[in-house]
């Protein structure tokens, strides 16, 4: 069921729009996207305050560190803001701002290695206690130390793929829709990466069954505020 609020945000934002959804707790992101596009800024920064910890968290963990998590995650939000009308279907507007970081984070990671190739940045390994939540079982610590203990040897394409599936613990279709590949390019890019890993380790394992464990600085990456 829908219902109006009399006023989310500052004064003046339209009730027409603002759909609640069924608990009441606040608007759709649907609601949102529709607000934002007839230039609300309220709900532009509804929708960033809803789905910053998701970006912070997303962001990184696929860069293993902090160092520019804070200008991925703006330079995030400012490109799903600014193409809202690209968005076909205005509900899916996490789905598809995480697509977004994906493919912000792609281009950060690539613009690394050029760099540490080009002797223009240091290589530095990645702080595995400080990726790692404490709270994470031995076992998943165990696989998700040894991954990021190597995973900065890896391009960014097999990178982003395997932590997807091994972190995010995220399926082969919804990693496609991530990175716009189709299904058996995404199955490729894990296993290189997997062999890659396999080599500079002297391992042989299959794919691990990691989930989801992380904790990045000052982000819940399981949390994000606000309905969906």
């Amino acid at each position: 069921m829908t219902v109006l609020a009399p006023r989310i945000g500052p004064p003046g934002a339209p009730t027409s729009v603002v759909a609640m959804t069924r608990s009441g707790a606040g608007p759709t992101d649907g609601a949102l996207v529709v607000a934002a596009r007839a230039g609300e800024d309220w709900a532009r920064e509804a929708l960033f305050r809803r789905h910053a910890s998701m970006v912070a968290g997303m962001a990184f963990r696929l860069l293993g560190r902090d160092e520019d998590v804070d200008d991925l995650v703006q330079d995030s939000f400012v490109e799903a803001l600014r193409s809202l009308d690209r968005l076909q279907a205005p509900q899916a507007f996490a789905s598809w701002l995480a697509s977004i970081v994906v493919r912000t984070s792609s281009k950060v990671l690539r613009r690394r290695r050029l760099l540490t190739r080009l002797g223009l940045r240091r290589g530095e390994a990645i702080d595995v206690d400080a990726v790692v939540s404490p709270s994470a079982p031995p076992d998943v610590a165990t696989e998700l130390r040894a991954l990021y203990a190597r995973i900065e040897a890896l391009p960014a394409r097999e990178r982003v793929a395997l932590v997807l599936r091994r972190v995010e613990g995220l399926g082969i279709d919804e990693i496609a829709e991530l990175i716009g590949a189709s299904p058996a390019t995404v199955k490729r890019r894990i296993a290189e990466g997997e062999q890659l890993l396999a080599k500079f380790t002297g391992s042989t394992q299959d794919e691990p069954n990691s989930v989801r464990r992380l904790r990045p600085k000052g982000a819940d990456p399981q949390r994000q505020t606000g309905p969906r």
